[in-house]
């Protein structure tokens, strides 16, 4: 019986370098100088699963049973309320829900942790209670009183604002 035995064929030297630096691409490119800022974590979403607790503006009127019988208020929901969080807030300090708050381009409202990852902020289902004169600048928005038509915070989202 005659069996053929065949060596199996090496590849070439080029082609071996090629594909042994092809490999270690990957790797080098993890590696860096730090000298790139990095780019801020993806946002959180925190309305999934759980609620959350606003806290209230001292100028915000608690319940009816503590407001004078002379004093009118509006309930603020939806992009109103968003609006209205995001003015009360846009100029603080710090992070966090009681932090600074940010305007995004799709027309949502955020604030970032200590750790820099942005947060989506939504509104209580309840609403917001606050003085007809001061809420007088949210009557456009989706929201206002009740309303499911008006403005929504796309009209008003800033251009240089990150797209989440």
């Amino acid at each position: 019986m005659n069996t053929i035995y065949q060596k199996p064929k090496k590849a070439p030297l080029p082609v071996a370098v090629f594909l042994s630096a092809l490999l270690s691409v990957p790797l080098l490119s993890s590696c860096g100088d730090g000298s790139r800022t990095a780019s801020p974590p993806p946002p959180v979403d925190d309305t999934v699963g759980r609620n959350v607790n606003y806290p209230s503006a001292t100028n915000q009127p608690q319940a009816k049973r503590g407001l004078s019988t002379g004093q009118k208020v509006a309930i603020l929901a939806g992009a109103a309320a968003l609006y209205y969080l995001y003015q009360q807030r846009k100029n603080a300090q710090g992070a966090g829900p009681n932090g600074k708050y940010y305007l995004s381009k799709n027309g949502r409202v955020y604030y970032r942790d200590n750790q820099g990852r942005a947060h989506w902020v939504t509104p209580p289902q309840e609403g917001i209670r606050v003085p007809e004169s001061e809420a007088q600048q949210y009557r456009d928005f989706q929201g206002y009183n009740g309303r499911s038509t008006g403005r929504n915070l796309r009209d008003i989202a800033p251009q240089e604002a990150p797209a989440y």
